[in-house]
Parts: structure tokens; C-alpha cells; sequence
């Protein structure tokens, strides 16, 4: 059998069956994002780009609050066991937000709670499901599956976004949640029917090598993955507050309904569905790409801030969706196959947390900056990110090529 090939993970049957179900549930997921994001923006509030601000900010701190936490988890638990557990309770949250909803009883501090409900066990769920793809496929096709199951993300994000802009205007945004509650059940029954004597599980790290301590350790003492992380906060924190960025273009300048922001989202994906899928070619990822595509994430969304209308506004979105999936998934594989097993899961969580951490810090400051200054304004903090990302990574390998020369010389 070949090694080679854009979808040589899914040759694999416990990854396919995954794949299948996470697919199904990210289809879910999106179409809860984008109602929510709506339900907070044009519902419960006036068009307040720092209420969504607020709502990110407490899903996504968590996963910066919970690290001594998470990390340990994904290292020293049972990765299946977990995932059942976190997947679980995720579709137990959507079904509540759901409920309230219908009922005409939510309010924006019952949204911040879910939100923060939400984060909490994303926080746990995250690392676990990355580092549960070595379990699935092994090292030698690692790279492969994480491309792929960037493409399956992406491809919901194409999906659910347009579908819940059409499904907001047609039967209200409560169902949405709902909706996505039961979406939770392709992915829990894909978990069950793994054959779990074929799981590629590496001996778990002694309690001596727990600590996440000992973590920050391991990332001090490598230049490489330093380099990365201050890319990752970066762009996390400030770039990647789309939500805030797509739904205030979309209510404010262009004066859209639910179904543009619907669109206008699902024009980003196809951008990240086109950089997933030329991962997924690719054999190894590269410093030198990372930089790359954090430049190119910095310039294209400064056109996007600068289009005139939603079609350029879109076309924009659709390469810088390219470039941050370029970006995401390159970092994510680099640093999954130069970190040792036993810190992996350490190192993905801190990685996870870096990411999404950032977003208390960066997401009120885009909804402030919308809100005062206008959403065009917010984008070019994004923008700025990028570039400056970029030269933090150029920096790193300029000091690559030095350590390089003088190891020839000697």
C-alpha cells in the first residue's frame, strides 16, 4: 500500500471513522457559532461588537486558565475516554443554550455563562483531540491527518455558516443549538466504534515528567518552538477574531442579513478548504512556510479591511483564510513531530492555550476598536499581527542560517 497521496490517512479505519464523525459534529459546531455571534450582536444587544468580544473572551480563556490542567490530561489519561467525556458534555451545553433559547428565556449573562461553560471543557477537549490523532495514525502519516482534519473543519465552516444564515431567517437561532446538540452523536458513536487494539498509543510520561513546569521547560530550551508560540499569540490574539471582524463588516458597513454573515464566513473557509487540502500534500511542513503565510495572512487582511463591498470583502477573506490555515496547520504538525512523546501533550495544550488564551486580551480590544473607531480599523489590528509575526519568524531562521554556517565552519 502507497504512503503517499492526499488522503492516505483515511486509508486508515480508525482515522476514517473519525474523520466521518468529527465531520458531522464540525458541521454543527459552526452553525452554533454563527448563531450565537448573531444571537448576541442583533438579539441581546444593539449591534455591540464588544458584547461578542466579551462572549470570546470567556469561551476561549479558559483554555489559557485550565493549562496546568489540560495538558497533564492529554498526557496521562486515557485520550478516547476523555474525548467521550468532553464531547459529551459539549453536546450537553449546546442542548441547554438551545432550550433557553426557544423558550424565549435567554439573556446576554446567560450567553456569557454558557460561554465560559463551553470554554472550561473545550479547554480539556482541544489538546486531547489533537494529540489523539497520532493515536489514530501513527507518526508516519501525522502530518497527513492533520491537514485533513483542518480540511473537515474547514469544509464545515464552509457549510454550517451558509446553512445558519439561512436557517436563522427561516426557523429562528434556538433550533441552531439544538441542532448542533445532536450533532454531537456522529462523533460520540465514531469514538465507540473504534478498534481500540489498533490505536498507535505511545507509553504514557512518569508522574516525575508531569508538571507543567516542566513543560515550559522543554519549549525554553528550544528556540524553534519559542519562535512559534510568539507567532501563535500574535496572530491568535489579535488576528484571529473573525466573528467580530466578519459579523461588523457584514451588520455595519455593508448593512447584511444573517444569511451574508452566513456567506461571508463561508468565504474564509473556502479559503482555509484550499490550504488544508495543499497541506495535505505536502510531505513536511517548514519554518520558512510559517513566515510565509503569516505575511501573507497580514496583507490580505488588510485588503479586506480596505474593500469596497461585500464581493471584494469576500474574495479578501477567502485568501486570508488560505493564508491563516497555511499558517495553523503548519504549526500544528512542526510542533507535534519535533516534540518527544512524553511532552506532547503538554505542548499542544500550551500551544492550544497560547492561541485561543489570547483571546480575553485581543477579542475585547477588536469589539472596542469596532465599536469606536469602526469595524474597518478593528481588521488592521489583524493585519498588523501578521506582518509582525512574520518578522519574528524571519528573525528565527536568519538565526538558523547563522547556527548553520558556523557548524559548517567548524
Amino acid at each position: 500500500m502507497s504512503d503517499t497521496g492526499l488522503f492516505r490517512s483515511l486509508r486508515i479505519y480508525n482515522y476514517r471513522v473519525w474523520a466521518i464523525g468529527a465531520l458531522v459534529s464540525n458541521v454543527g459546531t459552526w452553525m452554533q457559532r454563527i448563531a450565537q455571534d448573531w444571537l448576541v450582536l442583533t438579539i441581546l444587544t444593539q449591534h455591540s461588537a464588544g458584547a461578542v468580544g466579551v462572549t470570546m473572551a470567556l469561551q476561549f480563556g479558559p483554555q489559557l486558565a485550565l493549562l496546568p490542567l489540560t495538558g497533564y490530561a492529554a498526557d496521562h489519561f486515557d485520550r478516547r475516554k476523555l474525548l467521550m467525556a468532553t464531547q459529551a458534555l459539549l453536546g450537553l451545553l449546546a442542548l441547554g443554550l438551545g432550550v433557553a433559547t426557544v423558550t424565549g428565556v435567554i439573556t446576554l449573562w446567560m450567553v456569557y455563562l454558557f460561554a465560559l461553560a463551553l470554554g472550561c471543557v473545550t479547554a480539556f477537549d482541544a489538546p486531547t483531540r489533537q494529540t489523539f490523532v497520532n493515536d489514530l495514525v501513527g507518526e508516519a502519516h501525522l502530518s497527513n491527518a492533520v491537514a485533513l482534519n483542518s480540511t473537515s473543519f474547514n469544509s464545515a465552516r464552509m457549510v454550517g455558516p451558509a446553512v445558519a444564515g439561512l436557517l436563522i431567517a427561516a426557523v429562528g437561532v434556538g433550533w441552531l443549538f439544538l441542532i448542533n446538540a445532536a450533532s454531537f452523536a456522529a462523533v460520540l458513536g465514531s469514538l465507540g466504534l473504534l478498534r481500540v487494539h489498533e490505536l498507535q498509543i505511545a507509553s504514557r510520561p512518569t508522574r516525575k515528567a508531569s508538571g507543567l513546569t516542566e513543560g515550559f521547560r522543554y519549549v525554553w530550551r528550544r528556540s524553534d518552538l519559542k519562535t512559534l508560540l510568539i507567532m501563535l499569540f500574535l496572530i491568535g490574539t489579535f488576528g484571529f477574531n473573525f466573528p467580530i471582524y466578519i459579523s461588523t463588516m457584514s451588520v455595519t458597513v455593508f448593512h447584511g442579513d444573517a444569511g451574508q454573515y452566513g456567506l461571508l464566513t463561508s468565504a474564509l473557509a473556502i479559503g482555509s478548504v484550499t490550504g488544508a487540502l495543499l497541506a495535505a500534500k505536502r510531505q513536511q511542513p517548514s519554518l520558512r512556510l510559517a513566515c510565509v503565510a503569516t505575511l501573507g495572512f497580514g496583507l490580505f487582511c488588510g485588503l479586506a479591511a480596505a474593500a469596497p463591498d461585500e464581493w471584494l470583502f469576500a474574495a479578501a477573506l477567502t485568501l486570508t483564510g488560505l493564508a491563516a490555515l497555511t499558517f495553523n496547520t503548519s504549526t500544528n504538525a512542526l510542533m507535534q513531530l519535533s516534540t518527544e512523546h512524553a511532552m506532547r501533550g503538554r505542548v499542544m495544550a500550551l500551544r492550544i492555550a497560547i492561541v485561543r488564551g489570547g483571546t480575553p486580551l485581543g477579542a475585547p480590544i477588536a469589539g472596542w476598536a469596532a465599536d469606536h473607531y469602526g469595524p474597518r480599523w478593528s481588521m488592521c489590528i489583524g493585519a498588523a499581527a501578521g506582518i509582525a509575526a512574520a518578522a519574528v519568524c524571519l528573525g528565527e531562521l536568519l538565526r538558523e542560517r547563522r547556527r548553520a554556517a558556523m557548524t559548517c565552519s567548524h
